[in-house]
């Protein structure tokens, strides 16, 4: 069913083994000083060993006034060179090939990120999302990059790389002088088509000057810069074939930049595959390869992306970090192991957004793939687990890999906990494809599952366990407001759980994540919502792309949301709130309680003094799956 998948390919004349990619996404994995680390090269090595054809390394910045990011790998001296030799050897060794994508971040870095320097760009044009105004760069100064470019290509093949990209998109310094909306020069770098196309052209044009014609070249390219007054696909479309007469051996198709970012690595609630209609587009013009990228998550999306004839290859990233063994398991009909990407965006964009190193939240291996890696237990123990949220099951998991008789314990007919909830507001359901990989690995692993059951003192002391974890969850908190024993008070369970029904007019209380999206699967019913948050905004915590496209649809919708605002009271007809100094009755035939939840641990105190026993998740601390099922992953590697 695969066999497209698995098809050898080329890029110029270096052969890949099949149609499957490592996109370049950033890490943080390098050291301060931008140089390679032993986690950096791991991380890579992992993907390497599950089967992928090429892996593009991450941008890999020419000079230390391009680092738009802490921790980037550098090229721009031959002595930062010999950690990049070790790394493309290993790759090799690993079974794959390896790229490396060669980038400025231009007007996109910081003084911040670069250690003090003043970015540069095209123009004196500050980046709509970016606090410095860059150093416009003189024509001699433009000259001078298009060197420093062309010489960290060449150190690249010197150190045994097999091509390199060269990072055109996303509003980085290429980008900026190819897009009218960064680059308002009037030299033969700005002021007319052909002139914002030089940047790139001179750099191709030196580089092929100083490694030949051979090695091969990809661009990456925002086709659609997703921004007024930027580059369109139309325009694209007309770049692309100047780029293949330069001598780009692929064009690697994204979108976006800063300003539309949430665009670039789309979060779960955007349909998938939303670029490929650019590498479609683009594959009417050039004869060279194109790849795809973007929200391609699944075997079943790259197939097609491949069968339709959208692109030659397809670029899987976040895939590639949920399970490195991709496509390993795809070619060995082992579909249903695959961990897939939920496009949660919490360890991944998540955290480089906080310019913190990446993680996952299906996959807390992440690089820590030799100190996480599950190695057999010295003793086989007798392990209970009780709550079977993501938590509960991914210890029960990794408890029974390493060799213990687990059993886990739920008191609900279906394994899930709270995270089934989760997944019922629109676009959520990718969300359901972890609990169901759970559930599938807790009987490939042996565990014995007891639904339906509550966990009581007398039920551990039957059971004997050498290692109790507690995994019980959280309950939702009930304020003491006046008037909420209402009978039209009902709380977010209620309504996700399909407990109650969906009233014509609501108020949700609450606007933290669960109010938020509890409020946006009412308002997709095509009912009239109100959110009431006493903070200054609603859910300020999540991540930035998820948060865009949430607030899209609140007003697409038409959801109303007060922040800043007090409720007072609850009436017969509607909920009493103050804000601006003033009360308000905000009509309504149903009210909904979303204020948060409490730590559910009544266990404890039962297993205290008489059993070993761990606490996880929200039965320690309410908080977010990413770090739940982390903590539960190292506690399981004690046991």
């Amino acid at each position: 069913m695969f066999e497209t998948l698995f098809q050898p390919g080329k890029i110029g004349n270096l052969e890949i083994k099949n149609r499957l990619i490592v996109p370049p996404m950033l890490s943080q994995f390098a050291s301060d000083e931008g140089e390679m680390t032993e986690r950096y090269i791991r991380y890579y090595e992992e993907k390497a060993r599950g089967g992928f054809g090429l892996i593009i390394a991450e941008d890999n910045t020419i000079e230390k006034r391009g680092a738009g990011f802490h921790r980037i790998a550098g090229m721009w001296s031959d002595e930062i060179m010999e950690g990049h030799r070790e790394f493309t050897r290993r790759i090799h060794e690993a079974g794959a090939k390896i790229a490396v994508q060669v980038y400025h971040a231009g007007r996109e870095a910081t003084p911040e990120t670069t250690g003090g320097l003043q970015p540069v760009a095209p123009s004196a044009i500050q980046d709509p999302v970016k606090s410095s105004l860059p150093h416009e760069l003189t024509t001699e100064e433009v000259y001078e990059m298009v060197e420093k470019f062309a010489q960290a290509i060449r150190r690249a093949k010197a150190v045994g790389y097999d091509a390199v990209e060269l990072h055109g998109a996303h509003g980085y310094l290429i980008n900026q002088f190819v897009s009218p909306f960064s680059n308002k020069r009037t030299d033969e770098f700005g002021g007319t088509f052909m002139n914002r196309l030089r940047f790139p052209l001179e750099i191709l044009k030196r580089t092929k000057e100083l490694v030949g014609d051979e090695f091969p070249i990809i661009y990456r390219i925002s086709a659609d810069e997703l921004v007024e007054g930027g580059l369109t696909i139309e325009d694209t479309k007309m770049i692309a074939p100047i780029l293949e007469d330069a001598g780009i051996a692929a064009l690697h198709v994204s979108a976006s930049v800063y300003k539309s970012g949430y665009w670039a690595s789309a979060p779960t609630a955007t349909p998938s595959i939303p670029f490929v209609k650019y590498a479609r587009e683009l594959k009417k013009v050039v004869s060279i390869p194109v790849i795809a990228v973007n929200k391609i998550n699944t075997p079943f999306l790259a197939n097609s992306v491949l069968k339709n004839g959208d692109a030659d290859f397809v670029a899987m990233g976040r895939a590639s970090i949920a399970d490195p063994q991709l496509p390993n398991k795809i070619r060995e009909g082992r579909l249903d192991e695959i961990v897939q990407c939920i496009g949660c965006w919490q360890g991944c964009q998540g955290n480089l957004a906080k310019e913190k190193p990446i993680t996952c939240l299906v996959n807390p291996t992440i690089g820590q793939e030799d100190e996480l890696a599950v190695t057999p237990a010295e003793t086989p123990k007798k392990v209970m687990v009780v709550g079977a949220g993501p938590a509960g099951m991914h210890a029960a998991i990794v408890a029974a890999q390493r060799g213990h008789d687990v059993t886990i314990f739920e008191k609900a007919q279906q394994l899930g906990g709270q995270w089934l909830l989760a997944a019922i507001p629109p676009g959520k359901e990718p969300l359901n494809t972890l609990t169901m990989w759970q559930k599938m690995e807790l009987q490939r692993q042996g565990v014995t599952v007891v639904s339906g059951t509550e966990v009581t003192e007398a039920t551990i002391t039957a059971f004997a366990p050498d290692f109790v974890i507690l995994a019980t969850g959280a309950t939702p908190f009930t304020p003491p407001i006046p008037g909420i024993e209402q009978d039209y008070v009902v709380s977010a369970n209620d309504i996700l759980e399909g407990k109650v029904e969906m009233a014509s007019r609501v108020v949700v209380i609450g606007g933290g994540l669960v109010g938020a999206e509890t409020a946006e699967h009412i308002a997709a019913h095509e009912k009239q919502v109100t959110i009431v948050e006493v903070g200054a905004e609603i859910v300020p915590a999540l991540e930035p792309a998820p948060k865009t496209f949430l607030m899209k649809h609140f007003e697409a919708m038409k959801t109303t949301i007060l922040t800043s605002t007090k409720v007072l009271a609850i009436e017969a007809n509607g909920v009493l709130v103050e804000r601006n100094g003033q009360s308000e009755l905000l009509a309504c035939n149903q009210v909904v309680i979303a204020i948060g939840s409490r730590s559910y641990n009544p266990l404890e105190a039962v297993v205290a003094e008489r059993y070993p026993y761990g606490v996880i998740g929200d039965a320690g601390k309410v908080g977010r799956a990413l770090e739940a099922i982390a903590a539960a992953h190292e506690l399981a590697l004690t046991i």
